[in-house]
């Protein structure tokens, strides 16, 4: 059958049909914005100028601040913009590189995390070994695995959408291009591309959730043998993994361990995965990490001691 595409263009219904309600959420989402650009850029900033890459923990969380930014910036600055626009639209090529972003950057934050689960199993349970185990060559090949991982998962999902035929309608009930949605306008039957969707992103979100409880449980297991002072430094570190594990695989294991279908409730859930996520992460590490908070005041320290000097 000859692929028929006369759509050039789709058009958001975006996060509500209220004019006043949207003027509140561009207020409220344009701060979260910032503080996502901020927060996460701080934490790359203290981290390089504080000489931590040497800690593979750190040097994981560096990425994982940028992939955060890179992450939230494939769909809140269109969002925001469109929340006062009045033709919320997006060109086809337009929605298919929002569709391969989202999933580019977050596949690879869900391997990122499961790498850094690992890095904590690592030190903890074999403390000894750590730097043999976790050393320079071996980091950068576990990240360069995150990334080429989150390239073939995203190139998957948009191969599957771009050989479908759209003759319209071309609405999207949706703020950004996701799979499910899209399917949905397709002028024929997505069964099939939607089951390898599901198959897809499901395994990759309940597979990594799986290992991250797994290996946070043998965690919290071997603290038991530990003294105080290790347990109390252990569990704040591990406990900012697992509350950014908690509030990430939620959403995305509502969105995509299920069948072709969409829901009223997809946008608010997204909303959580491609915003709150990204800029609940700087805080939850920097607030229950005392190292990071050390590293921080010395950098700030730093920085205005070389001011009153200059003075």
């Amino acid at each position: 059958m000859e692929k028929i595409n006369n759509v050039t263009e789709f058009i958001f219904w975006g996060l509500s049909q209220s004019p006043e309600i949207e003027k509140v959420c561009f207020v409220v989402f344009s701060v979260f914005y910032i503080i996502i650009l901020l927060g996460n850029l701080l934490i790359m900033l203290t981290v390089c100028l504080n000489n931590l890459f040497k800690s593979p923990m750190y040097f994981f969380l560096s990425f994982l601040s940028l992939v955060d930014i890179c992450y939230s910036s494939v769909t809140a600055p269109k969002m925001i913009v469109d929340l006062l626009a009045k033709d919320k639209t997006i060109s086809y090529v337009g929605c298919m590189l929002q569709l391969f972003g989202v999933h580019f950057f977050g596949c690879t934050e869900i391997f990122i995390l499961t790498v850094m689960a690992y890095d904590r199993y690592v030190a903890i349970c074999k403390p000894l070994h750590y730097m043999t185990i976790m050393d320079q060559e071996r980091c950068n090949k576990m990240l360069l695995g995150t990334w080429v991982g989150g390239f073939l998962h995203s190139i998957i999902q948009v191969a599957l959408v771009v050989q479908l035929p759209f003759c319209g309608p071309n609405e999207i009930d949706h703020y950004f291009c996701d799979v499910h949605p899209v399917l949905k306008l397709a002028c024929t039957d997505t069964y099939i591309v939607g089951g390898v969707v599901t198959v897809n992103s499901g395994t990759i979100a309940l597979g990594s959730f799986v290992i991250l409880l797994i290996s946070y449980s043998i965690i919290l297991v071997s603290l038991r043998t530990q003294s105080a002072e290790g347990r109390r430094k252990a569990l704040s570190t591990c406990g900012s993994h697992i509350a950014v594990v908690i509030i990430f695989f939620g959403p995305c294991t509502f969105m995509y361990m299920r069948p072709d279908t969409t829901f009223s409730e997809d946008k608010m859930v997204a909303v959580f995965y491609t915003i709150i996520t990204p800029m609940l992460n700087p805080l939850i590490y920097t607030l229950r990490n005392a190292e990071v908070k050390n590293a921080m005041k010395k950098l700030w320290g730093r920085n205005v001691f070389l001011e009153a000097k200059g003075k």
